[in-house]
């Protein structure tokens, strides 16, 4: 009988590869916290209608079939949540997170789930760290999103970014906008593959996005959103980009940047990498001030960003980035089974109940001290401590000193080896 395998689109993550996980939610929790944000865990099956009503039945999670829908007794409808925004967002209402001091500045890690195509970076189990302001309309929270994310990024090793930028308008001047765009498109229907074609009945600013051959030159000549923006809107932008001149960061306005869900508007923004280019985008966000009116709850701007640890670890491995390994054991506690054995255990956990790594040599039998000192060489040990019969009869052991030049071995009290290894560790 064959083994059980791991499903397509998932992933095991191995401890040599944890070691780059841990390095960037430790630096994100890091920054999150210096920005402001406090952490909060929600769940991940929301009812369907969150996201239905959040994310528009013309994204890409209803119309491309993403979501891993579950049914209930009763008839309706839960699903892994696809996204994090629209959770946090009901969290925020659910909860009375608009009693408090306002603006609510929240990040988040965990999974989400998309049954969608597999490639490099992405699986239908993907995990993301996730930031956002709610309860305020400023283009500074806007800012402080995007130069989060462009600091993580920083502090994370890479060095040549920049911010790709775009407005989406609102709800006064997007229809405008997609007006436009739609008499444009459709007056060159033939030149859209079927997906466009879908697109442009459905969601019209997701064609802006198309990697279909042939859009680049057909696009150049569309209607930009930046035209037809209300005041609000432009004037929203304009200081936004003031503020991001004034702090030297680099960006480019983007007429083709959108996000492929509808709660997005005014600003969206992604984090390239520019020695890649159009393929490089490590992360991006926007603002979403109609939100929580469509699932439910009072007028709430907000605004914020996901980033997808996969495709982080990925990037770091790309640029050489090695994250520092996490410290082990450096005391490895040998014995030769019977009481030998139970003296060990009991030195062990006193040594790491005072502060130590230390790896206890397992043997259900007695076990030749060569084989134990041969594990204890596959590890960084410093010091071996070696519980032998006539030791345990005098109330000693032996410590070995395992690095080079680390001297000889050399008998020690037992009662006294914490000491010892205290000073010696210094």
């Amino acid at each position: 009988m064959s083994a059980v395998k791991r499903l397509p689109g998932f992933q095991d993550i191995l401890p040599e590869d944890r070691i780059y996980w841990d390095y960037i939610m430790g630096k994100a929790t890091d920054l999150a916290q210096r920005f402001g944000f406090l952490r909060v865990d929600i769940p991940i099956i929301e009812s369907i209608n969150l996201f239905a009503r959040g994310n528009g039945e013309a994204s890409d999670f209803f119309v491309n079939k993403e979501m891993y829908a579950i049914e209930e007794s009763d008839g309706s409808y839960i699903a892994l949540r696809p996204e994090f925004t629209a959770g946090m967002v009901r969290a925020y209402i659910n909860n009375g997170m608009s009693s408090r001091p306002q603006p609510v500045k929240l990040y988040t890690f965990g999974p989400a789930f998309r049954r969608e195509r597999q490639q490099a970076g992405r699986f239908r189990q993907h995990n993301q760290f996730d930031c956002e302001i709610l309860g305020e309309t400023d283009p500074a929270a806007d800012l402080e999103i995007m130069m989060l994310a462009m600091s993580l990024y920083r502090e994370m090793g890479y060095s040549e970014l920049a911010f790709q930028l775009n407005s989406t308008g609102c709800k006064s001047c997007k229809p405008v906008y997609v007006e436009a765009l739609t008499t444009y498109l459709a007056d060159h229907l033939d030149k859209l593959a079927p997906i466009d074609q879908q697109r442009l009945k459905l969601n019209p600013l997701r064609i802006l996005d198309s990697k279909e051959k042939g859009m680049d030159a057909l696009l150049a000549d569309a209607p930009h959103i930046i035209d037809h923006l209300c005041d609000d809107c432009a004037s929203h932008l304009s200081d936004l980009r003031a503020m991001l001149e004034k702090l030297g960061a680099n960006y480019e306005i983007n007429f083709r940047l959108v996000r492929g869900i509808d709660y997005y508007t005014k600003t969206v923004f992604e984090v390239w990498d520019k020695r890649i280019g159009a393929q490089a985008a490590l992360c991006g966000g926007g603002r979403y001030d109609g939100l929580a009116e469509a699932i439910g709850g009072k007028s709430t701007p907000g605004v914020g960003f996901g980033l997808g640890l996969e495709r982080a670890v990925l990037g770091l491995k790309a640029e050489g980035i090695e994250p520092p390994s996490p410290p082990e054991p450096t005391l490895f506690v040998a014995h030769f089974g019977g009481d030998t054995k139970i003296a060990a255990v009991d030195i062990t956990y006193k040594l790491r109940a005072a502060g130590f790594g230390t790896r206890l040599a397992f043997a259900r039998d007695k076990r030749s001290m060569k084989s134990q000192m041969r594990e204890a060489n596959k590890y960084p040990i410093s010091h071996a401590i070696i519980v032998g019969e006539g030791e345990l009869a005098e109330g000693n052991v032996t410590i070995r000193p395992m690095l080079e030049g680390g001297g000889d071995q050399f008998q020690h009290r037992a009662d006294q080896v914490v000491d010892y290894i205290q000073q010696a560790t210094g």
